[in-house]
C-alpha cells in the first residue's frame, strides 16, 4: 500500500470519526432539546390546571359569599319581621301564646343557624378570623347541632399563612368536616394542628365508619371521589401534602402538610 493510499485511508477514518462524533452530538442535543421541551410543555400544562383551578376557587369563593350577603340581608330580616310580628300578636287563648312562644323560639334558632352560616361561607370573615380561629369556628358550629362531639388542639408555636393559603386550607378542612357529617356515620370529630419545624400539620380525624380506600393513581387520583380530589387539588396548588387513611370500620383520618417558610407576622409582613 502506497503512501497516498494511506493517507486517504487515514482522512476517510478521519471523516467517518467526526461524523460519528457529529452525530452523537447532534443526538445528545436534540435529545435534551426534546427533554427541555417535554419539561415546558408539561410546566406550561401545570400551570394552566393551576390557573384555571385558582380561577374556579375564585368564582366558587365570590358565589360563596353572594349566597351568605344573600342570606344576610334577605332571608335573615325576613325571618326577623317574622319573629316581630309573632311577639306582637295579642292572643287570648293560651294554648295559642304558648305556640308563639314556640315559634318565636324556633324562628330565633333559625335566626341564629343563618348568621352562623352566612360567616361560615363569607370569605372576608374567614380572612379576619384566620385559619386557627375559622376551624374551631366550624366546629363549634357543628357541635352546636347536638350530633356530633368535637375537639379542637393546637400545639407549637402558631404561625400565620398568606390569607390566600390560609383560606384554602379552611376550605379543604371544612369540606372534610362536612363529608364526615354527610357519609361517616360518625359520633366525635378530632381536629389537630401542629406546628413543628417550619411545617403546620393538620389533621382532621372522625370515629365514624370509614370506607374502602383505594391507592393514589399516577394517573391522577382517578381512583378518588369528587370531593377527595378537589382537596387534593387544592393542597397541591399551595405545595401542601395531603394523604388520607381509612379502612371499614375505623373511622377516617385526612392529613395536611403544609411548609412555613413564607409566613405572615403580626404586622401583615411577609417573612
Amino acid at each position: 500500500m502506497d503512501s497516498e493510499t494511506s493517507q486517504l485511508l487515514i482522512y476517510f477514518t478521519i471523516a467517518i470519526l467526526l461524523l460519528g462524533f457529529f452525530l452523537i452530538v447532534f443526538v445528545i442535543i436534540y435529545r435534551l432539546r426534546m427533554n427541555n421541551y417535554l419539561k415546558e410543555k408539561e410546566q406550561t400544562k401545570l400551570l394552566y390546571e393551576q390557573t384555571l383551578l385558582q380561577t374556579q376557587l375564585e368564582i366558587q369563593e365570590q358565589t360563596l359569599k353572594n349566597i351568605s350577603q344573600e342570606i344576610h340581608d334577605n332571608v335573615g330580616q325576613v325571618l326577623t319581621l317574622a319573629k316581630l310580628n309573632l311577639a306582637t300578636t295579642a292572643v287570648d287563648d293560651s294554648g295559642a301564646m304558648e305556640k308563639i312562644k314556640t315559634s318565636q323560639q324556633l324562628i330565633g334558632k333559625a335566626i341564629q343557624d343563618l348568621r352562623d352560616l352566612s360567616r361560615s361561607l363569607n370569605t372576608d370573615y374567614v380572612e379576619e378570623m384566620g385559619l386557627l380561629r375559622s376551624i374551631e369556628y366550624e366546629l363549634e358550629l357543628l357541635k352546636k347541632t347536638g350530633s356530633i362531639q368535637t375537639s379542637f388542639n393546637i400545639s407549637g408555636e402558631t404561625e400565620k399563612l398568606d390569607k390566600q393559603k390560609e383560606l384554602i386550607l379552611f376550605r379543604i378542612v371544612q369540606e372534610a368536616m362536612h363529608n364526615v357529617i354527610r357519609h361517616a356515620d360518625a359520633g366525635k370529630i378530632n381536629a389537630t394542628v401542629v406546628f413543628n419545624n417550619h411545617i403546620m400539620e393538620i389533621c382532621i380525624e372522625d370515629n365514624g365508619k370509614g370506607f374502602d380506600l383505594k391507592p393514589i393513581t399516577a394517573s391522577g387520583n382517578k381512583s378518588f371521589g369528587l370531593g377527595i380530589r378537589n382537596m387534593h387539588e387544592r393542597a397541591t396548588l399551595i405545595g401542601a401534602r395531603f394523604s388520607i387513611n381509612s379502612e371499614p370500620g375505623a373511622g377516617t383520618k385526612l392529613y395536611l402538610q403544609v411548609p412555613l417558610n413564607e409566613t405572615i407576622d403580626e404586622a401583615g409582613r411577609k417573612n
